[in-house]
């Protein structure tokens, strides 16, 4: 993001205002649009929500008088308000990507069945569109990636969320000439795969969350899904189903990393390298681990107190999510740079854990939910033993078998709903790829 701040003042005196449109507007969209209010060259131009009164909010909490704000409930009126330089609200998410002076949609929802309608629909608009849906990106990016490409336009995921923040650890040791062979982030919460958002309530109350999106932190869910988008904008792959997760200290810049990341056979945890991972007790920071075979640089590396070697850590002790977001936006419109994106065919995916004992017959849901949470496999694994990719797991999921909990729930166990957009658009990634994953 360097000289940033430089272009954005410099776009602010020429008036030429990267305008958004943002889709979601609770916790994350309310700070989202708070901090993009406050940013030169660039502004919150629209803005939906299912929940209006968000929208609402999200504007006052970023200051911005009522005199400013028009509401908008069709496209001709969100086209008319945001020439005049009105910031809209509107319950309607269709006019994000429809919108005619808006450059850049961004999705905010968590919600994979909502984010593929998004995401497809701005950019067969010519929009450009940032996923802080990571669980859309997981299960479709690949064919989001190539749509954007076809299209003309971006299609990345956010700056400050933990695949983003890291990734720009990843490009900057790997333009140092570093190998890296670890990449990951700190896990937030103490690891409980019982716990639902009736368990969560109370906390989720007092911080002002979603019991679901509470309970998907807690449950690991999140953290799964994050380290499958490492894993597929690099190549790096779990070396374990859901990861080792080891337990290390950010004091002494993580030197306990350089011990544990190492192979097994030099008296470390991993069976092998270039892996994606999670540890207790850095959060809420993310790291990359390298390496280098050249002795002065090993010695440059000593003598810049980073430790003996043979392994580094390279550590960034925060994330600030939703608020580096518009840092992602500017980019794409000024730089014409994405911020992370899958290489190709998913390299990992996130897979389905029975949270509980499961009965034939009962219906299942998905993230922060009561009877399921994800993992991590690669994208191998999955296909050859055909375990269930979890963003297409909703509350029409039902089980064929009963299961135990703890099972790795695979595609002959559940029938899966197959109506949506989500899962048809998995189907056509499927065949894009040639992965033989056998979706009906």
């Amino acid at each position: 993001m360097l000289n940033m701040d430089k272009k954005l003042a410099k776009r602010e005196e020429e008036g030429k205002i990267i305008r958004a449109g943002i889709v979601g507007a609770g916790q994350m969209g309310r700070g989202m649009v708070t901090q993009m209010a406050l940013m030169k060259g660039i502004m919150p131009a629209i803005v939906s929500d299912i929940k209006f009164e968000n929208v609402i909010n999200a504007f006052h909490y970023a200051g911005i008088s009522d005199e400013d704000i028009a509401v908008a409930k069709t496209l001709e009126e969100a086209n008319r308000y945001m020439e005049q330089g009105k910031y809209v609200a509107t319950e309607n998410s269709d006019l994000i990507s429809q919108a005619n002076l808006v450059e850049v949609a961004i999705d905010v929802t968590g919600v994979p069945e909502v984010g593929v309608k998004i995401a497809i629909d701005a950019m067969n608009n010519k929009k450009h569109v940032v996923m802080m849906d990571v669980e859309t990106d997981v299960v479709i990016g690949s064919y989001l990636k190539k749509l954007g490409d076809k299209n003309g336009v971006i299609y990345t995921g956010s700056a400050g969320d933990e695949p983003g923040a890291v990734m720009e650890l990843f490009s900057f040791a790997r333009a140092m000439g570093m190998e890296v062979v670890v990449m990951g982030k700190g896990k937030n919460n103490k690891l409980d795969y019982d716990c639902n958002p009736d368990t969560v309530l109370e906390e989720a109350t007092r911080r002002k969350m979603s019991p679901r999106m509470l309970t998907s932190f807690k449950d690991g869910t999140k953290t799964m899904v994050e380290m499958t988008a490492m894993s597929n904008a690099t190549g790096f792959v779990p070396d374990v189903i859901g990861g080792h997760g080891p337990a290390a200290s950010p004091k002494d810049r993580c030197a306990d990393l350089n011990q544990i990341f190492r192979l097994k056979k030099d008296g470390g945890i991993l069976d092998k390298h270039h892996v994606v991972e999670y540890v207790n007790g850095i959060a809420p920071g993310v790291f990359v681990t390298v390496t280098t075979e050249n002795e002065e640089i090993a010695y440059q590396m000593g003598y810049h107190s980073m430790g003996p070697g043979p392994l580094w850590t390279l550590y960034r002790p925060y994330h600030l999510c939703n608020l580096e977001t518009p840092l992602t936006v500017a980019k794409i419109v000024i730089d014409h740079e994405p911020t992370i994106i899958p290489l190709g065919g998913p390299v990992s995916e996130c897979i389905t854990v029975a949270k509980r004992d499961l009965k034939a017959g009962e219906t299942i849901d998905g993230i922060g939910g009561y009877t399921t949470y994800g993992s991590i496999a690669t994208a191998q694994e999955t296909y050859e033993k055909g375990y269930v990719v979890y963003a297409l797991v909703n509350k029409n999921t039902r089980m064929k078998c009963d299961v135990k909990k703890g099972t790795l729930l695979t595609l002959d166990m559940v029938d899966l709903d197959t109506s949506t957009q989500l899962y048809q658009v998995r189907k056509e990634q499927d065949k894009m790829y040639n992965n033989g994953y056998a979706l009906k």
